[in-house]
C-alpha cells in the first residue's frame, strides 16, 4: 500500500476484550454479537486465526460509549 492507503491495523480478539482491551465483555458473548451483525465481523487470517480492523473497533466503541451516554 502507499502512503495514501495504508493497509488497515488489525486487532485479535485478545487486545479488544477486558481484561487487556476496552471491552468488558467475554469472547461467547463477542461472538454471539459479531453473529448476530450487532459488532464488526472479523478477518480469516488462518483456520484458527481472525482479526478485526483497528478502525472497525473503534467505531463500535463509541456507539457503544453514546449508546451509555443516552442511557443516563
Amino acid at each position: 500500500m502507499d502512503e495514501q492507503h495504508p493497509a488497515p491495523r488489525l486487532l485479535r480478539l485478545r487486545s479488544i476484550l477486558a481484561p487487556k482491551g476496552p471491552i468488558p465483555i467475554s469472547k461467547s458473548t463477542w461472538w454471539k454479537k459479531v453473529r448476530s451483525g450487532e459488532y464488526p465481523a472479523g478477518i480469516k487470517l488462518g483456520p484458527r486465526t481472525t482479526a478485526w480492523r483497528q478502525d472497525d473497533v473503534v467505531a463500535l466503541i463509541k456507539r457503544l460509549e453514546g449508546a451509555k451516554n443516552e442511557s443516563e
